[in-house]
């Protein structure tokens, strides 16, 4: 009997995670879909500057695998003393000029931002690299969990007090796992047209605030497990955020894509940052 039933046990302690393996999958394979005609051509947008000068540089902020970890960081240079940390996790395109020029506007507003590299130094220019580095972080997904610890591990070096964790596209994602994997280390969660968990027992250990944004025309990321996402912090009391703006698809807030919706880009932007400076100041 022991025999039959410990195979048995093992096959339902599996399920849950290949089926969320499965899930994540086919958000990216819709992703795919939704950025099938687009490049991460910059426009005009992509240049803005921060709010105020920055210092940035590329920086060692761990060690993974025997391998070093390389990401951007970036800081207000007339900044004294401790800041608020920030993990910026890149879109699926890879930490390109984009992500960077996303950590020195963050780090603008008051923050040590540290973009991450979940990709290895890859990036991609086209849908189909961009698809294979994707499914290569889906497949062991313990190097990419790795490296968040150790960006969060680094920022605390730097005497950050208080965390807060962006994402967008496939980052948006990876920016609800970082929440996952790390709830007493993260303050603040931003996530921009990611894919999302709606079981709330696995949402359970999340008590900070939640902001997102989505397009209600993202075929990726379907509204009603936005709704179920928002619903299940809401019945939890997790403070959340959550808007979905009309006339605006995937990738809405990317300045260097063909999605690019500038109004509601405009409006995620200003949200962010007020939700990121009455949580994380």
């Amino acid at each position: 009997m022991r025999q039959l039933f410990l195979p048995a046990l093992l096959c339902l302690l599996l399920v849950p995670a290949v089926a969320r393996a499965d899930d994540e999958k086919a958000t990216m394979q819709r992703m795919a879909q939704e950025h099938q005609h687009d490049k991460p051509t910059a426009s005009p947008a992509a240049m803005e500057q921060p709010a105020q000068p920055v210092d940035a540089e590329e920086v060692t902020y761990g060690e993974a695998g025997g391998k070093p970890l390389r990401g951007y960081a970036a800081r207000p240079k007339a900044a004294k003393g401790p800041l608020p940390g920030v993990i910026v996790i890149h879109e699926w395109w890879g930490l390109n000029d984009n992500i960077r020029a996303m950590t020195r506007r963050l780090a603008g507003e008051g923050y040590q931002a540290l973009a991450v590299d979940l990709y290895g130094g890859a990036h991609a220019d086209n849908p189909d690299a961009a698809m294979k580095l994707v499914n290569g972080v889906l497949q062991s997904p313990g190097a990419a969990q790795e490296n968040l610890r150790r960006a969060a591990a680094w920022l605390e070096g730097k005497g950050a007090k208080k965390l807060g964790v962006i994402g967008w596209c496939f980052g948006g994602g990876w920016s609800l796992n970082a929440t996952l994997l790390m709830p007493d280390k993260i303050d603040a969660t931003v996530i921009y047209y990611g894919h999302l968990e709606t079981d709330p027992a696995k949402l359970a250990t999340i008590k900070h605030p939640v902001l997102g944004a989505f397009g209600a025309e993202d075929k990726s990321i379907p509204a009603d497990s936005v709704h179920a996402f928002e619903s299940a912090l809401k019945k939890q009391g997790t403070p959340v955020d959550i808007k979905i703006y009309e006339g605006a698809g995937h990738a809405f807030a990317n300045p260097s894509g063909g999605g690019y919706r500038p109004e509601a880009a405009k409006d995620a932007w200003q949200r962010t940052t007020a939700f990121l400076a009455k949580n994380l100041k």
